[in-house]
């Protein structure tokens, strides 16, 4: 970095106050930086100093004995003090060898004052120089984010960054993308790049908690000092900056670090949102295939491309993602427009699939998108990697044109063959309907057990005249009577007959439950626990939670209680 918008020991040491000082130890850390001067006369200061202060004392609060002094000393070291300036005197007479042998072994500037002087003129002119030296860096700072900023606009912007931020900082960077090669500023012969590529590799596990929005961290390199910035957005991370040096990275450091990482990240989403427009252009035929208006082979493969024979053998499930409050959510006509938040959450969607070994082919119709995610990774079972897709969709909450979004999705069993989307996305819909019933807001279609029959019989009659053949009494009871005997029995059944537990949900006490219960076997024969009528009332209650999902939902304990 450029040092002289650090102010340093050895800049502290060309003042005139300091004209008559002497460095006795530690010569080799003149260049430890000052962010602030304190006056310390306390052996007790853990909580006093937070680094890299330049320490002024008499020695009035330290001990004489010279183990007390090495303590001292030594705890201002692991403090990460700046240096440690000592008015030789009453309390300190001269400096013994062993503290100076400590600092040394530390480079740690142990400097003394032969002669008494003002702490208080010390303070005043240092710390004038400090908040010059501060505000030209920020000034510099700015300046330089500006020219990132600029940069990214031009061709090559990522690489341009890249190499001011080399250039600014006088460090060797090294960009890490996910996806592509490793880039070094400046270039490294192979030799000198492995050690790197190694360190970034043993990193991986410590990577995964690391997101794009926090501060670059440190990490020790040998005798070198590593800096790492994730680069990403939408809760994404695509690529790492390592930023290697022979010190510790300064806040001017970091803060460029940050800054290029900004910018580069910003332009990796401009370029992801065109790249998103285009593939929406291109796969306009998804909506074709799912609407079953796709018959002809050699017309599909010609849509697909070349990879035609790949992709068709590979399974896939489709996915019907439904923004289900278009109407609450507050747009803004010049930017939040509808068309940009259907692509936004479109280009999560995709970095999300993409993470987790799925190629979405997407396509949107009113405040639906649909998904056929290809699962080109067989190690791991699709629908677990699909489930944890779906579930980080559902938690994206850091972006503030999705925060307000409630998102429900239908997911259709696993197909092969491209031929069986249409399929699938009738499953998908299915699916979808059916959220009422189970609130939950991600349902794959193999969860919907005997709703799978149903929703096939459902033709207006067949299902009511069923239902009524085997809940009519029930019913009627509930509509005149306005009772719960309906809703009783459903959570008695869906609880193998526990009535403690079935009490429990319903908030009622069991003697409520046995009163209920006894006036179900009044209504429906004392046989409407055998297993072939048990059977069959279970299936009516599905089918009365189809047709009728408000009218089997639960109590919550707060309604309960009313």
């Amino acid at each position: 970095m450029d040092w002289e918008l650090v102010f340093t020991v050895r800049d502290a040491l060309r003042r005139p106050l300091f004209a008559d000082a002497i460095i006795v130890g530690g010569k080799n850390g003149l260049n430890r930086a000052i962010r602030w001067v304190h006056v310390l006369e306390s052996a007790s200061f853990e909580s006093l100093i937070h680094g890299e202060e330049m320490i002024l004392t008499t020695g009035m609060g330290a001990s004489a004995d010279t183990r007390a002094s090495l303590a001292f000393l030594q705890n201002l070291i692991d403090k990460n003090a700046a240096c440690l300036c000592i008015e030789l005197g009453a309390y300190f007479s001269t400096i013994p060898r062993e503290m100076i042998e400590l600092a040394g072994r530390h480079d740690f500037p142990l400097i003394v004052f032969t002669r008494t002087v003002r702490f208080v003129d010390i303070t005043l002119d240092l710390h004038s120089l400090i908040i010059n030296r501060h505000h030209k860096m920020l000034q510099e700072l700015e300046s330089i984010s500006r020219e990132f900023h600029r940069l990214t606009l031009t061709s090559q912007g990522t690489l341009k960054v890249l190499q001011l931020l080399c250039k600014s900082t006088r460090t060797q960077i090294v960009y890490m993308q996910l996806q592509g090669k490793p880039l070094f500023f400046p270039a490294l012969p192979p030799e000198e790049q492995l050690p790197l590529l190694g360190f970034f590799e043993s990193l991986d596990d410590e990577l995964e908690g690391i997101q794009p929005d926090a501060a670059p961290c440190i990490r020790e390199f040998g005798h070198r000092k590593i800096a790492l910035k994730p680069v990403g957005a939408l809760d994404q991370t695509w690529a790492y900056i390592m930023m290697i040096s022979n010190h510790k990275p300064q806040e001017f450091d970091c803060l460029l670090l940050d800054s290029a990482s900004l910018s580069i990240a910003q332009e990796l989403l401009r370029t992801r949102y065109m790249e998103e427009r285009k593939l929406f252009s291109e796969n306009l035929w998804v909506d074709e295939l799912i609407s079953g208006r796709i018959e002809d082979d050699n017309r599909l493969k010609g849509l697909v491309g070349p990879d035609f024979n790949v992709v068709n053998e590979l399974s896939y499930r489709v996915c019907l993602i439904e923004i289900e409050n278009p109407r609450d959510v507050k747009w803004n006509s010049s930017e939040n427009d509808w068309e940009s938040i259907t692509f936004h959450l479109s280009l999560i969607i995709r970095s999300l699939f993409e993470k987790y070994s799925l190629r979405p082919l997407i396509t949107l119709k009113n405040n639906r998108l649909t998904v056929i995610a290809l699962d080109i990774q067989s190690r791991l079972p699709g629908k677990l990697r699909l489930q944890q897709a779906l579930d980080a969709l559902q938690h994206i909450r850091s972006d503030e044109k999705l925060k307000d979004l409630q998102l429900v999705t239908g997911v259709s069993k696993s197909h092969k063959g491209l031929k069986q989307a249409y399929a699938g996305y009738q499953e998908a819909v299915q699916s979808l309907s059916l959220y009422s019933c189970y609130q939950k807001p991600v349902l794959f279609y193999e969860e919907l057990g005997v709703f799978q029959l149903l929703l096939n019989l459902n033709d207006g009659k067949t299902l009511e005249n069923f239902i009524r053949s085997y809940l009519g009494p029930l019913i009627d009871h509930d509509q005149s009577k306005g009772s719960e005997l309906l809703l009783t029995l459903r959570v008695f059944l869906d609880y193998d007959g526990s009535k403690q537990i079935a009490a429990r949900n319903l908030f009622i006490v069991r003697q409520s439950l046995y009163y209920r219960l006894d006036k179900i076997t009044e209504l429906l024969g004392e046989d409407f626990m055998l297993p072939e009528n048990r059977i069959s009332i279970q299936v009516a209650l599905r089918a009365y939670q189809l047709l009728y999902p408000d009218k089997l939902t639960l109590p919550s304990s707060r309604s309960a209680q009313l």
